[in-house]
C-alpha cells in the first residue's frame, strides 16, 4: 500500500490538470487492481488531513489534485500574479454566474438578463474555457447553447455541478463579490441537479460548432 500510496502521489503531482481515476487505473493496471488504486487514493487523502501542512488532496472536476487549504486562499488572493491571471471581472463574473446557474442557455437569453451585449465576454471565458458549447437550440435562428466546463469545475474547486451553492451562497464568495447585479434575481436563476445537465429533447441539435452562424 506504502509504495501504491507513493506512485499515486506523484502522479497527481506531476500532471498539470486534475487526474482522474481511469487514467490512474490504465497506467497501474498490470501491477494494481481498480479496487486497490481506489483504495490507496482513499488512504493518501487522510494522510494529508491528518498533516499539519496546508496542503490537501482533493477530489474536483472529476479527479485529483493537490491544492492548499481553503483557509490560506485570502493570503493567495494577495500576490498580485495570482490576481492578474485568475481573478474575472465583475461582468465576467456575471455572465459566468448566468451560465452556470441557467445552462443550456443562449447568447440572447443571457443578453436578456443582463440587459447588455455579451459578446466579447463570451468570447472571453470561451478562451479560458470555462464555458463550452453544448450544441443549437431548436428554435427559428438555431442560436448555439452554452454551459460550464470542466475548467469552471477546476476553477471554483467543485466535484461536480450538482455541488454549486445557492445562488445567494454563490455571490456571497469573495471572489464572486458583487457578480450578480440588477436584473439578476435569485428567481430568475434556475438551480442545476446533475453533473452536466444535458439539454432536453428537442432544445439542442447537432455538433458543438466553433462560431455561430
Amino acid at each position: 500500500m506504502t509504495e501504491l500510496k507513493e506512485i499515486l502521489e506523484a502522479l497527481v503531482f506531476v500532471h498539470r490538470v486534475p487526474l482522474n481515476a481511469k487514467t490512474m487505473e490504465n497506467v497501474l493496471k498490470d501491477e494494481y487492481s481498480a479496487e486497490e488504486i481506489r483504495a490507496a487514493l482513499d488512504a493518501l487523502k487522510e494522510d494529508y488531513s491528518g498533516r499539519a501542512g496546508v496542503v490537501e488532496l482533493v477530489e474536483v472536476a472529476g479527479g485529483f489534485e493537490f491544492c492548499t487549504r481553503e483557509d490560506m486562499a485570502e493570503w493567495i488572493r494577495k500576490m498580485d500574479h495570482f490576481e492578474h491571471h485568475r481573478r474575472l471581472s465583475r461582468p465576467a463574473l456575471e455572465t459566468l454566474a448566468i451560465v452556470a446557474y441557467r445552462q443550456p442557455v443562449t447568447r440572447p437569453e443571457i443578453e436578456a438578463i443582463r440587459g447588455v451585449n455579451v459578446d466579447g465576454i463570451m468570447r472571453s471565458l470561451a478562451e479560458k474555457k470555462l464555458v463550452r458549447v453544448l450544441g443549437r437550440k431548436d428554435v427559428p435562428g438555431k442560436p448555439l447553447v452554452y454551459g460550464t466546463s470542466t475548467v469552471f469545475l477546476e476553477y471554483f474547486g467543485l466535484k461536480k455541478l450538482s455541488d454549486l451553492p445557492s445562488l445567494q451562497e454563490f455571490i456571497d464568495r469573495e471572489e464572486l463579490e458583487g457578480a450578480v447585479e440588477e436584473g439578476v434575481e435569485e428567481g430568475d436563476i434556475l438551480p442545476l441537479g446533475e453533473e452536466e445537465k444535458e439539454p432536453g429533447e428537442g432544445e439542442v441539435t447537432g455538433e458543438s460548432p466553433e462560431a455561430e452562424a
